[in-house]
This record gives structure tokens, sequence and C-alpha cells, in this order.
């Protein structure tokens, strides 16, 4: 067979070859391809030496220190929502998180306050996501000329995401301020390439790190607070642990190590929700599996969503069982059998970013709340580029009286 044929790879030593140890004989995905319409040239979308350049431009950003001063805002932002609820409110939580985290990286990356545009900006992504598959069609760019509702909406939408983009730029570009944020050091910044990025340029990175630390936390904290409340003795261990913990304090960088089954919580969660659900390659040229040859051209796939539930790996793979996630656990489990970052020298750049915002935010909300699923309303999982649930998460808003 020849062409552009499609495999599923799910053992983890097979998706390490292809991640790791092969990488150099594969490009990024049709997927990732089409990803360009929204992110442009961004850290996602870039291949070989262009995306080594960009990710060394950025990756200061992501040193241990600098993620460290940003737990501060990250737990602000977690107060100001939480102080919001009321008790006995009847909210879908997949939304709050958006805004949550949307709030969260627009400060945190770009100094911004956008939580007066959140509800605009997030209605413009889930356009923009909902709409995402079409482009994965054959013959995709013929049907992108259609006057389709869904893609007419999809187009306003990323012309609202643009607009954003480009006003924070502008506004950095006039003020000459250096915020010690990554637009400043996007706008900063120049190599041996180039003397420094063009608007457009400072866009696309900023565009995919709006989408790739706004919704993927989201959807991750959505998840966590789903399989909570269906899971009373867990949830009950997380409050005892933020209380003995905290104190009645915010957290703050430093209570991430003294937060081990809050970590284990979200750990699991992610195993079984990962945000990023499938990662994608094309082979370049043909690619020897075991007995089978998979043809140059080919698409590979590995899903985090199957590996990541198989029994080969996991005891009761389909239950949330945060205690399952022992030192002795974690060290015999192979790597690739859970890899909701993915991996290589594509792994996700914010990872360490991710991992503490989790923990402080599920910490920060679980000190004050608790949530319970609205009778009758279906949670149901929706791969976009993400995971997400088709329908929200209704649930009901209880506040843990006597906690701070």
């Amino acid at each position: 067979m020849r062409g552009d044929g499609a495999f599923l790879i799910s053992h983890p030593d097979l998706i390490r070859d292809v991640l790791v140890t092969h990488q150099k004989n594969f490009t990024k995905s049709r997927a990732l391809e089409r990803a360009k319409k929204l992110l442009g040239e961004g850290l996602l979308t870039s291949e070989g030496t262009t995306h080594l350049r960009q990710r060394r431009l950025l990756q200061p950003a992501f040193h241990r220190d600098r993620v460290a001063s940003y737990a501060r805002t990250m737990v602000e932002c977690a107060e100001r929502t939480r102080s919001r609820w009321t008790n006995g409110a009847v909210m879908d939580v997949a939304g709050e998180m958006r805004r949550l985290t949307l709030a969260i990286v627009a400060k945190t990356l770009f100094s911004a306050d956008v939580e007066s545009q959140a509800d605009e900006v997030g209605a413009a992504l889930t356009r923009v996501l909902e709409s995402f598959w079409l482009t994965l069609l054959p013959f995709s760019d013929v049907i992108e000329m259609l006057p389709l509702p869904s893609l007419r909406r999809s187009h306003e939408a990323r012309a609202c995401l643009d607009a954003l983009i480009y006003q924070m730029i502008a506004e950095r570009r006039k003020s000459g301020r250096d915020d010690g944020d990554l637009l400043s050091m996007l706008l900063q910044a120049q190599d041996e390439e180039s003397s420094g990025l063009t608007d457009q340029q400072v866009r696309d990175q900023a565009m995919t790190l709006m989408l790739a630390g706004h919704e993927t936390t989201a959807n991750a904290l959505a998840w966590t607070w789903y399989l909570l409340a269906q899971s009373p003795d867990a949830e009950a261990r997380l409050h005892e642990e933020i209380d003995r913990a905290l104190r009645g304090r915010l957290p703050s960088f430093t209570d991430v190590p003294a937060l081990p089954w809050t970590e284990q919580v979200v750990t699991e969660s992610m195993r079984l929700y990962s945000p990023a659900w499938i990662v994608g390659r094309r082979a370049i040229a043909d690619y020897p599996v075991g007995d089978y040859v998979i043809p140059a051209r080919s698409l590979v796939f590995m899903s985090q969503y199957v590996v990541q539930r198989d029994g080969r790996f996991y005891q009761e793979p389909e239950r949330f069982l945060p205690e399952r996630w022992t030192p002795s656990f974690r060290s015999a489990l192979p790597k690739f059998a859970y890899f909701p970052f993915g991996g290589g020298s594509r792994q996700c750049i914010g990872d360490s970013f991710a991992w503490m915002e989790l923990v402080l935010l599920v910490a920060t909300v679980g000190q004050k709340w608790q949530f319970r699923l609205v009778p009758g309303h279906r949670v149901v999982p929706q791969p976009l580029i993400t995971l997400r649930a088709r329908h929200g998460i209704k649930v009901t808003a209880t506040r843990r009286y006597g906690r701070s």
C-alpha cells in the first residue's frame, strides 16, 4: 500500500520510537498542517530548523524560576473566580475553568487583563475548535470556500482572536515597556537569522500559547472536577490534605511538594481524560514496525486516550484511582504508557507550567468548594483538537463551610 494510509500505534515502546528514537523520520500530521489556518507558523505547527529556533527563543519563559514567579498570579486569579460563586449555584464548571485559565495565560504570559473579554474570547475559541474537523476532510480547501454558517462563524472567531492578540502587540510596541513576560521577550527576541520578529511572527507564537496554555489546562481541570464529583473518598482525602497543608491560607509555589495527593488526583484525571488525546505524525519514508511496513506519506497516530486506558499497564483501567500513582508504580510504568504532554523534541514546552498550575488551582478551588453533577446532565467527551465535554459539565457548587 502506498500513499496516505493511517495507522494507530498503541504500545509504549513503539510510541517512543516514533516520538524520540526515530523522530527525524516523521513530520507533523495533517491536523497540525491544517492548524496553520489558526496558529500560523507557531511553535506547534512549525518544522525543522524553524521549530528549533522558535523553541530556543521561547524556552527562557518556561525556566523553573520564571514559572515559579507565575504562581502568585495563578492563585490570585483562582481566588477571584471562587469568590464569584454562590452556594448552591448550578454552573458549567468546564466554562468556568476556561474563563479562569484564559485570565491566567493572558496575565502571566502577556501581562494583560482579559477577564472582561473572557466570554467573547471563550466563545471564539469554541467556534474555531468546533469547525476544525471540516479542515481535515478531503477537498477541505474547496469546502472552506462554501458559504456554510459554521465556517462563517469560524472565520469571524479567528478575526476576533487576531484582533485581541494584535492589540496587545501594538500597545506593547508603542509603550516600549519590558514587563518581563513572554510578549516582551518575543518583541525583543533576536538571533543569528533575524533582527527581530515581525508582528505576524509574534502573533503566531502568542496565538499558539494562548490556545495551548488556556484550552488544555481548562479541560484537565474540568475533567478533574467531574471525576472528583463522583468519587467522595478521593474528594474527602483531597480536602483533608488541602486543609492540613494550607491551614486556611492561599497556596503558593512552595506548597506544591506538600500536596502529593492533589498531584495524584490530577495525574489520574489526565490519564483518563488527557486534554491532548491523540498525537499524529506523517512518515517521510517507509517505516518498519515489527513485521509491518508503514508506507511513506502515511499518517501514524498515537492516542493518549487509548494507551492510558490499556489494561496491560493499568489495573482496572477505567476506574478513577489516584492511589495507583505510588513511586514504585511510576518507576515501573513504561515511559510512553503515560504521555499527556507528548514526547521528544516536540514535547509541550509548558509542561512544568501546567503541572504547577493544575495543582495550585485544584488546591485553591478545592479549599472552599466541592461540586456535584446535576442529575440527568449527560457528560460526553468531544474529541476536537483537545478533549472537551460536548455539553459542558453541569454541577451544583457547595461551599465548604468553616474553610477559608
